[in-house]
């Protein structure tokens, strides 16, 4: 097996420590889980802590040379190591401990390969950095994003960094959005695979500089490589000093966005 994992490519090993980590989430879900405690009320589960251990031992079987920076345990390797994965273990904790089936599990190559898995419906969304597919029932399905659905999903969780001038919760205030979109809030980055699926227009967040977090990592390298418009809030491109993330199946949503996130009306 050991062998097999050094044979996959970048984005073979993205998706199998994505798949390995969404099983043990799948096996544990229902079960009365220990929480961790990580202030301000923020916690992890026993499952988050299990699931990552999982997606670690594909990685080190893979790529034991790279380093890992993960949710749950921290940065891992050698500090000066060309090569780091950013791994999120459990992607919608609160939900999952609650008993909402909204989750994901996030592996992503800084600059390069990524997955996002789905622990219950079984599908791995992956990328090489330049294309993008979906993997369900062993049959791969190239991601197209488009705006039909008009549903932006839109991440109203504090820390609202943005404030006073912008939060993401006053987007759904503007007339303009009620006239274009339709909010939802699944309060997990999976949200960003359903966009370059062409599940959801756009997806919205206020926040600091997310390309190189555990949390949207994946979501965000998905995006790019099946084509939508990704940026800050403030219009740069994520990962170039940008701060929070707009990430939109086409052009024209995404300008209709950004539109409403910078009126005051």
């Amino acid at each position: 097996m050991i062998n097999s994992f050094a044979d996959l490519d970048d984005a073979g090993v993205a998706a199998t420590a994505a798949r390995a980590g969404a099983d043990v989430v799948r096996d544990m879900y229902g079960q009365r889980l220990a929480r961790i405690d990580k202030g301000g009320g923020d916690f992890a589960t026993a499952a988050d802590v299990a699931a990552e251990q999982a997606i670690l031992d594909v990685l080190r079987a893979a790529r034991p040379d790279d380093a890992v920076l993960g949710e749950e345990g921290g940065q891992q390797g050698a500090a000066d190591a060309v090569r780091q994965w950013l791994v999120d273990p459990l992607c919608g904790t609160l939900n999952y401990a609650v008993g909402t089936m909204l989750v994901a599990v996030n592996v992503a190559l800084r600059g390069g390969a990524a997955a996002v898995a789905d622990p219950f419906s079984g599908e791995v969304f992956r990328t090489d950095g330049e294309r993008a597919w979906v993997r369900d029932e062993g049959a791969d399905r190239r991601l197209t994003p488009t705006s039909a659905t008009r549903l932006v999903d839109v991440n109203l969780d504090p820390p609202f960094p943005g404030a006073p001038g912008f939060r993401t919760v006053d987007l759904l205030a503007r007339p303009a959005f009620a006239e274009h979109f339709r909010p939802r809030v699944v309060s997990t980055t999976l949200a960003l695979a359903w966009v370059a699926a062409g599940r959801r227009a756009a997806y919205v967040t206020d926040g600091g500089d997310l390309s190189g977090s555990v949390h949207f990592a994946a979501g965000i390298a998905l995006c790019r490589a099946a084509g939508c418009v990704v940026t800050g809030i403030d219009g740069t491109p994520a990962g170039q000093g940008g701060r929070g993330l707009v990430a939109a199946a086409d052009a024209e949503t995404h300008r209709l966005l950004m539109a409403m996130v910078h009126s005051r009306k």
